[in-house]
């Protein structure tokens, strides 16, 4: 489908990725990493997933899809017939939120997250028209149309993850939710979509950054087979959300699943990894850094405004954050929103390295909290090992 133009989309310069025809040393000889593991594929077909933040030229398809006036009319309209049912507002779906122009659209761009380009932006709501439990129900409305499940973000059900700048505490401020640092690429640890709504944007900096996968697989392929073959392994000793030995990369039904974050692997200056706890290898370390150094390469920065939607692909797509800086006035401090999403209909088969997480976090008879302003840390603690 087209999407339409809406706003800067921004291109890095590419740079080095240190490519250079692979040194195996003795990990070849001695571990056989010379190669693709067996059943991976030497290539990964252009036109879906594997993209470069280049080809996203004012020429081409952009992934922002900017809303109509009369699409969010009937946004509105979805809006007011879900609140003269009277229901909780975590019950919306797709028939009680009826979008009978736009949601065969958004069915549409459901189908570009799962089998397209693996994300869009939907962009033109105004958060300032509307009150924060009205902007949540048109938040959940939209959802419904990508993804039907929501999933729990911790062990005390919060489905709603507010990510705001908290400087109160040394430890909420080397917090990937509350830093205004930038953040290397990653992904969430469950959740075939993860999803923002931008409830306001900083004065400065903060653009949301993506990478494919797949395009970081293929370049990989071509030039360190080796470290995909280190990625594949199911060596990685990850502290987070349970210490577990697994593989970052899958090849699995068919589809290349990457999912992984450093700081559960590496620790931080806040969280040092525990000394009892096994350590990253040098080839594990190189991998890491090559891995983020395509993924900056090929990137595409999108720069974030107040009211958009954004849906990445969770196992196709690496994103990370830009760093910012906040303004005195509420309009100009950061607030994003987050959710976990899954399609019953459109949604992969998850390696069994993380069907885990999947199913604790999209458990139906799980206990659900929804708070729709942030909420003190004892209220949603903070992870120790954050993605």
């Amino acid at each position: 489908m087209d999407f339409m133009s809406a706003g800067p989309v921004l291109l890095p310069t590419l740079g080095s990725a240190s490519l250079s025809a692979p040194d195996y040393g003795s990990y070849a000889n001695s571990e056989g990493l010379s190669g693709l593991p067996a059943g991976y594929p030497s290539h990964l077909g252009q036109g879906t997933f594997a993209w470069t933040g280049k080809e996203f030229d004012d020429d081409g398809p952009h992934p922002v899809y900017n809303l109509t006036d009369s699409e969010l009319a009937e946004i509105r309209c979805g809006k007011e017939y879900f609140k003269s049912l009277e229901l909780d507002g975590d019950l919306v779906n797709r028939t009680n939120f009826p979008l009978p122009t736009l949601g065969p659209k958004l069915d549409e761009l459901s189908q570009e997250i799962y089998n397209g380009k693996g994300l869009c932006v939907i962009r033109g709501i105004k958060p300032d028209e509307y009150v924060v439990e009205d902007l949540t129900i048109i938040w959940l409305g939209i959802q419904a149309y990508i993804a039907d499940q929501r999933g729990c973000q911790d062990h005390r059900g919060n489905m709603l993850v507010h990510i705001v700048a908290d400087s109160s505490s040394d430890v909420k401020l080397g917090h990937h939710r509350h830093s205004t640092s930038a953040i290397s690429f990653h992904n969430e640890e469950a959740g075939d979509v993860v999803a923002w709504l931008t409830r306001s944007s900083a004065a400065k900096g903060g653009k949301c950054i993506v990478s494919s996968a797949y395009t970081i697989y293929n370049i990989l392929a071509a030039h360190r087979p080796d470290i995909i073959r280190t990625l594949a392994k199911s060596d990685w000793p990850f502290a987070l959300p349970r210490f577990q030995c697994r593989p970052l990369l899958f090849w699995h039904d068919s589809r290349l699943v990457m999912n992984f974050g450093r700081t559960p692997l590496l620790g931080n200056a806040v969280h040092p990894r525990p000394d009892h706890l096994p350590k990253l290898n040098e080839r594990q370390r190189e991998a890491l850094d090559v891995v983020e150094a395509i993924a900056q390469a090929v990137q595409l920065e999108i720069k974030t405004q107040p009211g958009d939607m954004h849906f990445i692909n969770n196992l196709a797509i690496l994103h990370r954050r830009e760093g910012f800086v906040d303004g005195e006035s509420s309009q100009q401090k950061r607030h994003l929103v987050r959710m976990r999403l899954r399609s019953t209909r459109l949604g992969w088969e998850i390696p069994d390295d993380l069907k885990q997480e999947w199913d604790n976090a999209f458990d139906k008879d799980a206990y659900q909290t929804w708070h729709l302003e942030p909420m003190p840390g004892d209220v949603f603690p903070l992870r120790k090992y954050t993605n």
